[in-house]
């Protein structure tokens, strides 16, 4: 985890780095609970993570809470302590989307069959949380993008686009540890059922959409320096916009590296093996019903 930080957040320092890293090691951790009986539970599923979205809107936690929940909380308030409001908003509904979508990805499962490509993005979107390591990487080098150019077409569109590459590029590499364990929220297993292609077909034809979303991103980002020009910024707000590109940009990179070289995505012996458990011990629970947060 420390090293997909390093890689992923060049602009972050300090606390800021920790905070990172320790934002990874969370996602990790928690994605893992659900390869166990809790991940074929699409109801049980949406209880425990609505005790993390009820936090992710300034909930306090409650009493004797599990490890998980904890160490959330403390990420949470980490991350916006200073921050601006609108990023605090913002992210307040990025959390919501990445925990609320653990539940669709539990009824896939059960399902057994992959979904269309446009739901499988709207699952896999959700689940892999890309949004949140780019607001975090926002965060950690300290700026604030004008709305003006944060909700730009050009922008908005390199952002998905980023979140896009890395998901993708993930479900090739995670893909023979995700088939194993049931995991159909999948590029590759989406492809081939609804294309009807062979595994090799498949492959290539995910890395096709990788490549077009790079060339999008990188014909949009030579659109920004005018962009910048036509909404008047000055240059402390062009040089967050600049930050901005290079925030999106490494966190492709970065992840992208990380992946080639991390044991989590392969099957030798002495890693957890893909067909068991993926987490070291259970550490998120579900509270009783009756028991309401403060």
């Amino acid at each position: 985890m420390p090293r997909l930080a390093a890689l992923g957040f060049p602009h972050a320092r300090g606390p800021a780095l920790e905070l990172c890293a320790d934002a990874m090691g969370f996602f990790f951790v928690f994605d893992d609970q659900f390869d166990g009986p809790l991940g074929l539970d699409p109801a049980r599923t949406a209880r425990v993570c609505q005790q993390l979205i009820d936090i992710a809107h300034g909930a306090t936690p409650a009493t004797g809470s599990d490890p998980c929940t904890a160490a959330f909380a403390d990420i949470r308030a980490r991350s916006t302590r200073g921050a601006h409001a609108a990023w605090t908003a913002r992210t307040a509904h990025e959390w919501e989307y990445y925990f609320a979508a653990q539940a669709h990805e539990a009824i896939g499962r059960v399902r057994g069959t992959p979904a269309d490509m446009t739901t499988y993005l709207q699952v896999r979107r959700g689940i892999a949380a890309t949004d949140l390591p780019l607001s975090l990487g926002e965060r950690a080098a300290g700026i604030t993008v004008p709305a003006a150019a944060f909700h730009a077409p050009q922008l908005r569109i390199m952002r998905q686009a980023a979140i896009d590459v890395t998901l993708m590029c993930n479900d090739v590499y995670s893909l023979e540890k995700e088939e194993a364990r049931g995991d159909v929220d999948n590029l590759v297993l989406v492809l081939e059922h609804t294309r009807s292609l062979n595994r090799d077909e498949a492959v290539t034809a995910a890395g096709h959409r990788v490549n077009r979303r790079v060339r999008q991103f990188r014909e949009l980002a030579e659109q920004v320096p005018v962009l910048c020009t036509q909404l008047g910024l000055h240059r402390r707000e062009r040089a967050a916009v600049d930050t901005y590109v290079a925030i999106m940009t490494a966190w492709m990179g970065g992840y992208h590296a990380w992946q080639t070289g991390t044991l989590r995505y392969r099957t030798a012996p002495e890693v957890v093996p893909a067909s068991g458990p993926g987490y070291f011990d259970q550490v998120l629970h579900v509270r009783p019903r009756n028991t309401t947060a403060p």
